[in-house]
C-alpha cells in the first residue's frame, strides 16, 4: 500500500532544519504484515530527542530511515500469528521489542533484550524484515516503529494495546516518554515513602518523571534544568522545589533518588553530586556515544552510593503502559500537560529546530488532523 512519511536520507544536516529539511516527506511503499506483524494507522506520534539524536548524528544508523518511534495508532490487519488483537483497536508503540525468552527479557526489564536490540540497531524488523520501500530501494525501520507516517507495520511485541478513550496524543507519548520517565522513577529509582526525588534535565522524559513522581507522593519533587522556563514549568506541574544546575551544586542539595533525564555529560555530573548520602542516581538519558563524564569515586564507596542505568525506564512494556494509563484516567497523571505543541507531518523540520533550541517538551504529530 502507498503511504506517505518523513524519511531521512543522510544524518548529519547543519542547522537550521527548517531550511536544510533533513527529513523529506514523500510517498513509500509498505508491504502486508507478516504473520507476526501488525499493520496500523498512525493517529499521532510524538517528536523526541532519539529522533534528534539521529538527525544530528550523535546515534548513528542506516540510512534511509523512516524515523519516529514514539506513535500511537489503529490496528487495521494483523498476521496470521497474531490473535490477541483485532482491526480497530487502538495500541501504543514502544521501542524496543523484546523476544521474552533470551537472558536478558528474564530480568524483569531491567536489561534490553539482545535480539531486540540487535534488529533495531540493523534497522530492521524482528525476524530481519524490511517492509518499507522507495520505488527499487529499501527504506528502514526506526527501533522497530516508524512512526512519522500515515501508517506503519511492526512486529506484534512493538505494540501494547491502550483503551479507546486515551486520546491518541496521550496514546503516543505513554509509549516513550512516559514509559520511559516514570520507569526511571518507578522501576529504577524506586523512592520510599518520605523520599525526595530530584529530576535533572526537564524535556519530554524529565517531566514525565516529575509527573510520576509527584503521583507517587513519596517526599519532595525537586526540578533541576538550565532553563527558566521548564524550572517554571514544573513549578506548574507539581515540583517542590527547582534549581538551575549551579543552585543545585552550590547550595549542596541533595536528594535520596536522582533522575539524570538530560543525555548530557554534564547533566550526569550534576546527577551524581546531588545525590545524597547512599542515594541512587538513575540515569536514563542518551548522550553522544563519545561523551564522558568525570565523577569523584571516592564518594561512591565513602557514601555507600549506587549509580543505575535505565533503559526505556527499566520497563516491561505490556505490564507498565496499563499502569500508567490507569493513573492518567484516574486523574493521577495528567500525561497531557507533557504536550507542548500538536503539528502536522509537512511541519516537522521546523518543529526539530525547537526541539534542538530546548523550546519545546513534547510536540506532537497528528495525522487525523
Amino acid at each position: 500500500m502507498k503511504i506517505t512519511g518523513a524519511v531521512l536520507d543522510e544524518i548529519g544536516a547543519s542547522r537550521p532544519y527548517a531550511q536544510t529539511e533533513p527529513l523529506k516527506i514523500r510517498e513509500l511503499e509498505l508491504d502486508d504484515p507478516g504473520p507476526d506483524e501488525v499493520l496500523i494507522r498512525v493517529r499521532a506520534a510524538g517528536l523526541c530527542h532519539s529522533d534528534l539524536s539521529v538527525v544530528d548524528g550523535n546515534r548513528p544508523r542506516p540510512t534511509p530511515m523512516l524515523l519516529g518511534h514514539e506513535a500511537s495508532g489503529l490496528v487495521e490487519k494483523v498476521g496470521e500469528n497474531v490473535t490477541d488483537l483485532e482491526p480497530g483497536q487502538q495500541v501504543s508503540t514502544v521501542f524496543l521489542p523484546r523476544c521474552g525468552e533470551c537472558a536478558h527479557c528474564r530480568t524483569d526489564g531491567k536489561l534490553p533484550c539482545i535480539p531486540g536490540t540487535k534488529v533495531n540497531n540493523e534497522g530492521v524488523l524482528v525476524g530481519e524484515h524490511i517492509r518499507l520501500h522507495d520505488g527499487e530501494n529499501d527504506v528502514f525501520h526506526h527501533v522497530g516503529v516508524s512512526g512519522f507516517a500515515t501508517h506503519a507495520v511492526l512486529h506484534r511485541s512493538s505494540v501494547v494495546p491502550v483503551g479507546s478513550d486515551v486520546p491518541p496524543e496521550i496514546a503516543a507519548v505513554l509509549g516513550c516518554a512516559v514509559l520511559t520517565g516514570g520507569g526511571a522513577v518507578i522501576n529504577a529509582g524506586d523512592p520510599q515513602d518520605g523520599d525526595d526525588v530530584m529530576i535533572v534535565g526537564l524535556g519530554g522524559v524529565g517531566m514525565a518523571a516529575l509527573l510520576t513522581a509527584v503521583s507517587l507522593g513519596k517526599g519532595k519533587v525537586i526540578g533541576v534544568d538550565a532553563n527558566p522556563d521548564k524550572l517554571t514549568r514544573a513549578r506548574e506541574l507539581g515540583a517542590h522545589e527547582v534549581y538551575s544546575p549551579a543552585e543545585a551544586e552550590e547550595q549542596g542539595i541533595k536528594a535520596p533518588v536522582v533522575i539524570e533525564a538530560a543525555g548530557h555529560p554534564k547533566a550526569f555530573e550534576t546527577a551524581v553530586a546531588v545525590t545524597g548520602v547512599g542515594g541512587t542516581t538513575v540515569t536514563v538519558g542518551l548522550p553522544s556515544p563519545d561523551a564522558r563524564s568525570t565523577i569523584p569515586p571516592l564518594t561512591l564507596t565513602a557514601e555507600a552510593r549506587t549509580i543505575r542505568g535505565s533503559y526505556l525506564g527499566s520497563a516491561v512494556p505490556s505490564r507498565d503502559i496499563p499502569v500508567y494509563e490507569k493513573l492518567w484516567r484516574d486523574g493521577k497523571l495528567p500525561v497531557q500537560e507533557l504536550i507542548s505543541g500538536r503539528i502536522k507531518l509537512s511541519e516537522i523540520n521546523e518543529s526539530l529546530d525547537l526541539l534542538a533550541d530546548g523550546k519545546a517538551v513534547r510536540q506532537v504529530i497528528l495525522f487525523d488532523d
